[in-house]
């Protein structure tokens, strides 16, 4: 054998698929289409009796269709080539199908990648042939109420306010102290609090309000020093709203140092006193005044690759 025959990866002929669907962007800014290509070759070659093709999507909000329907074919996984909005998506599809034991994964590509590099533990190629199955813990919105209500699932935070807007900042900033603190100091100038009202009644001004899946967001802001993604419940991470010159220094904290470690839950509710955009996984949801908010923990409901 050769050199370059051992170092080859090498061809399975068992998986726990029967059926691998990867989901793209085809007009991403980024090299999703070429990832994705790249990852079907490859995995073609590596698992020859497991069906492996593309889905392209055409439209904002493809992604979840796709995924929806693809769920509904036993002992499929299915992979977003994306960042961690995308990746929202094809989640957030799967989990809506109901129990059909359809496994998720991604491959990073685009602004965002907090979800896979907190959590993936090798190269995708090699945990897809590998197979091996872990659960990890969802949080599960729900916007409203009765009949009418929206259920919406993130795989790493849902975010009101500062924190999750200087996130998507620091990822157009770069990382870099100086970059960093620019990017937070333009969040800042242009950012207002907001008021709810909390399930015990009570009225609060908050600067951030963040529900944490991940201890990490945008690379380089540490939101939690001991939060993990299988723990069966979130951090949160609530700023009280103060003057502006700590606020400055609590988000300049978060892009540098960290907030160290933070408040857990399982269920967290409040009601929005006017329009409120709510961030899932960095993707914008516009909440009415006066609607009911609540989020909580799905414990191992995402299955994904270990």
């Amino acid at each position: 054998m050769t050199a370059e025959a051992a170092d080859r990866p090498s061809v399975i002929t068992d998986s726990p698929f029967d059926r691998i669907i990867v989901i793209f962007n085809p007009h991403s800014t980024g090299s999703a289409a070429d990832l994705a290509e790249e990852l079907r070759a490859d995995l073609a070659r590596r698992l020859p009796r497991v069906a492996v093709r593309l889905g392209p999507t055409e439209h904002a909000g493809h992604a979840r269709e796709l995924a929806r329907e693809a769920a509904r074919s036993p002992r499929s996984l299915i992979v977003s080539v994306s960042g961690d909005g995308g990746y929202n998506e094809v989640v957030d599809g799967v989990v809506q199908a109901g129990d059909t034991g359809t496994v998720c994964a991604v491959l990073a590509a685009g602004n965002a990648n907090d979800h896979r590099r907190t959590t993936g533990e090798r190269p995708l190629g090699d945990a897809i042939v590998a197979g091996e199955i872990r659960h990890l813990d969802l949080l599960r919105l729900t916007v409203g109420h009765g009949p009418d209500a929206v259920v919406r699932y993130a795989h790493s935070y849902i975010g009101v306010g500062l924190t999750p807007v200087v996130a998507v900042d620091l990822e157009e900033g770069g990382k870099g102290s100086l970059r960093e603190i620019v990017s937070v100091v333009r969040t800042f100038a242009r950012f207002r609090p907001f008021t709810v009202t909390l399930d015990d009644g009570t009225h609060q001004a908050f600067d951030s309000l963040l529900f944490a899946n991940i201890a990490q967001m945008a690379k380089y802001a540490t939101l939690s020093e001991t939060g993990r993604p299988d723990d069966g419940r979130f951090e949160v991470v609530a700023l009280p709203h103060v003057s502006r010159w700590k606020v400055l220094g609590v988000a300049i904290r978060a892009a540098t140092r960290g907030l160290g470690p933070q408040p857990t839950a399982i269920r967290y509710g409040f009601v929005t006193h006017r329009p409120t955009p709510l961030q899932l996984d960095g993707e914008v949801l516009p909440v009415e005044a006066n609607t009911p908010v609540r989020v909580e923990i799905a414990p191992g409901a995402l299955a994904t690759l270990g």
